[in-house]
């Protein structure tokens, strides 16, 4: 299925709107291994590495606490 121009100029503009970007730099080989991980528990590399930041910063409050 092709997407026009017009139709990706609109989902450019949406996710700017929306989100922040992280350009993230890793070891080469690491992405294959990240994408492995992520797609054996059914998630995107996108939404594992967000999963990993979120529950990371959650451990790290709660030892900050105790």
């Amino acid at each position: 299925m092709t997407v026009s121009k017009k139709q990706q100029a609109s989902v450019n503009k949406y996710v700017k709107a929306n989100y922040d970007r992280v350009n993230v730099t890793f070891p080469k080989g690491k992405r294959d291994i990240i994408k492995a991980h992520a797609v054996a528990h059914g998630e995107s590399v996108n939404g594992f590495i967000n999963r990993a930041v979120n529950e990371t910063m959650e451990r790290d409050e709660v030892t900050a606490d105790e």
